[in-house]
């Protein structure tokens, strides 16, 4: 007979190879950073942007090299307390200020919302109305339902992982700029040394950028997303939870990297 073995059952077993963690650093895991970042070239940023360009030139170009620092910071603060605290901003302001102070920017916000939206759901209609003609305020109708029907019916996940892909779409930006010509040096002068443009209308350009650059429904925005994306009810260990953070941290770097990047061109 065989001396039975004194080994443990669990020493007997193959240790399992657990499967690598997956990078905080790959392209998988963008998702909130780059969706939010995206979101602020909307039709109105875009027509704000381009209207800073054809009245001032490359006079306004200083404006998105100075705006990134201070839009990471503030969308990495939103991002890191949607996902802590599994809590959109409102449910946080609710618990930590007075309810009129809650309101105040519940209103504030929903206020500019309406607003944002109807210019961009305006914007989408010309911009239809150009390539094809015929008439735009049923653009703006089928526009409005189009989108309100995809948020209500379609997945959570499956709308988010579309949105992510149809970034994409932002390049052409890029691709116009490389298509028509431009004076090169003198962008890269004006870069180098911006210059300044007096007077009140170059004062209101450059508010209209930063407001359409740092705008509150992104804060907001990229706070629910990450709240949704960590609604699962379930305890995070330690190490998740600094992984996550590291994710946070480089989706929000690429995504608002890339949306002054379409700022930019």
């Amino acid at each position: 007979m065989r001396a039975p073995s004194h080994r443990p059952a669990a020493g007997r077993r193959r240790a399992r190879a657990r499967p690598p963690a997956a990078s905080p650093y790959g392209p998988r895991q963008l998702g909130a950073g780059l969706i939010t970042g995206a979101a602020d070239d909307d039709p109105s940023g875009i027509a704000t942007y381009s209207q800073a360009g054809a009245q001032f030139g490359y006079a306004m170009l200083w404006t998105m090299p100075l705006t990134l620092p201070l839009m990471v910071a503030i969308q990495l603060v939103s991002a890191r307390i949607g996902y802590v605290t599994r809590r959109g901003l409102a449910a946080n302001v609710k618990r930590a200020f007075p309810p009129a102070v809650l309101w105040m920017v519940v209103g504030l916000l929903v206020t500019a919302n309406i607003l944002n939206l109807a210019a961009d759901i305006a914007a989408m209609a010309q911009a239809l109305h150009l390539v094809v003609g015929g008439p735009r305020g049923v653009y703006a109708v089928g526009f409005g339902a189009l989108c309100l029907a995809l948020q209500v019916f379609m997945r959570y996940h499956a709308y988010v992982r579309w949105l992510k892909w149809l970034t994409l779409a932002l390049l052409a930006y890029v691709a116009v700029a490389f298509t028509v010509e431009l004076d090169w040096r003198e962008l890269a002068r004006q870069l180098a040394l911006p210059g300044w443009a007096a007077g009140h209308d170059a004062l209101v350009m450059i508010v209209a950028v930063f407001g359409t650059t740092i705008s509150p429904y992104l804060f907001f925005w990229q706070a629910a997303l990450e709240m949704e994306s960590g609604r699962d009810g379930r305890p995070r260990a330690r190490g998740e939870v600094r992984r996550q953070l590291r994710r946070i941290r480089a989706d929000t770097l690429v995504g608002m990297t890339f949306s002054n990047l379409i700022g930019f061109f």
